[in-house]
């Protein structure tokens, strides 16, 4: 038998006889958790589809504006702005309000923020568009990944992650491959617009699909015992969601955030100035660029589900939370060092798998750094304690956007910027385990 489900996030209570006999029979675990994990896999494609659109279309947008470095850096510099904000509040929101409320608020701001890029015609109207965005994407991840803390057990949620977390990846090879030809047959603002209204498509299929697992009747009672399979929350940790103040004091929250402030500004850089780097050190075409790319993000898609299968395969394996998900870590951060040298190298070639390597570990690493929330926390605080670490990383990413457009202005050189690259996972794992060197759970 599953546990009682009369927790606070649970207003349904303990479910009737008539509401157990209208779950599906208990002769298989069933699949619900994983159409949820591809309702999240849609969501992040968006998010990463809006993101990178201005990142394609940044020589286009160059030679019709005339941006300096400079004046792209602070574009991204206001979305980073906007996103670290957000995270202030969004990851409490969504835990006050709900998984399901919450995330349909912010996909529906930033797709209307997405759309009104269309509408921009100067560098300080792109950074207010981008800064719009920032807002409302700030609110997917902790969403995402307070998802999984829901519907999946924690030998099943790095996996989850991972999967999830590659729609980053696949929204940025779509991006590169229907731009281009919106951009050459309708115009550039007709590229924010159509990539915008995506969201609005996703929010109708969310709301329809998407019930905790307690109040989702299409869930077999065997997989609802299965996802509720650890330990419940309990106590106090139940009942409400973290302070801030109370937040802050726990070394967990800042292992997690440690691992997202050293490492996140690096794939903003991959998604915000990678274009610029094959156009500026290959000499590639907007179109020309359509497979480079498309190489350099199916080697991160490959990697998130990698790097989530790595930890969750150990741990059916017998291994500990903690040995699990710090070897998936080291692993990742080692990977990366090699794109130290893929500014130096004249190999086009070389120089794209080496950061399609990087750009692989960076989100195997992603995938096991937000399971570690989970991993401490219970999951009513989840998406306060990922709006924090994620707000780490963003803040970060705003320094580190104005020193690439710094770097580039002065050099034009990307070497600085991926020996920066190479060595920030080997730091941030030092930090992680210095702060959680057990992945203890928080005592809340």
């Amino acid at each position: 038998m599953h546990t009682p489900l009369n927790t606070p996030e649970s207003p349904r209570g303990t479910p009737t006889v008539s509401e157990a006999l209208s779950r599906p029979p208990a002769t298989g675990i069933g699949h619900r958790r994983w159409l949820i994990c591809g309702l999240l896999f849609f969501a992040t494609t968006v998010n990463y589809m809006d993101r990178q659109v201005i990142a394609l279309l940044k020589p286009t947008l160059q030679i019709q504006f005339g941006w300096t470095e400079n004046g792209y850096g602070n574009i991204v510099f206001a979305f980073t702005c906007a996103y670290a904000i957000g995270l202030l509040f969004m990851g409490k929101l969504i835990d006050r309000l709900g998984t399901r409320k919450g995330f349909s608020i912010a996909v529906f701001a930033w797709s209307l923020a997405a759309m009104a890029h269309a509408a921009a015609g100067s560098v300080i109207q792109f950074a207010v568009a981008r800064f719009s965005l920032g807002l409302g994407e700030s609110g997917s991840f902790p969403a995402a990944v307070k998802a999984v803390a829901e519907w999946f057990p924690k030998r099943e949620r790095a996996m989850a992650t991972g999967l999830f977390n590659s729609g980053s990846n696949i929204g940025a090879i779509v991006t590169p491959l229907v731009v281009p030809w919106i951009t050459y047959r309708f115009g550039w603002r007709m590229a924010f617009i159509a990539t915008g209204s995506i969201g609005f498509i996703w929010i109708l299929c969310w709301l329809w699909l998407y019930r905790r697992p307690e109040e989702e009747r299409r869930v077999s009672t065997a997989e609802l015992a299965y996802i509720q399979s650890d330990l419940p929350d309990s106590g106090a940790a139940a009942k409400a969601t973290i302070p801030w103040g109370t937040l802050l004091t726990h070394r967990q929250a800042w292992a997690v955030a440690a691992g997202k402030f050293f490492t996140d500004p690096i794939w903003w850089v991959y998604l915000f100035w990678m274009p610029d780097f094959l156009s500026r050190n290959l000499g590639l075409s907007l179109m020309g660029m359509r497979l480079p790319l498309f190489v350099i993000y199916t080697g991160a898609s490959v990697g998130s589900i990698g790097g989530g299968w790595l930890s969750s395969s150990l741990l059916k394996r017998g291994w500990t939370v903690n040995t699990s998900r710090k070897t998936a870590l080291l692993v990742c951060a080692l990977a990366v060092t090699p794109i130290m040298i893929a500014a130096r190298t004249t190999d086009a070639w070389l120089a794209v798998l080496l950061i399609a390597i990087a750009a692989g570990a960076h989100q195997g690493w992603s995938a096991n750094i937000y399971t570690l929330a989970s991993d401490m926390f219970p999951r009513n605080a989840v998406a306060s304690v990922v709006g924090f670490a994620t707000m780490a990383g963003a803040i970060s990413g705003m320094f580190v956007a104005k020193a690439v457009g710094y770097i580039l202005q002065r050099t034009g050189s990307y070497v600085p910027v991926f020996v920066m690259a190479g060595l920030a996972y080997l730091v941030a794992f030092g930090f992680v385990q210095m702060l959680a060197p057990r992945l203890k759970p928080a005592q809340v």
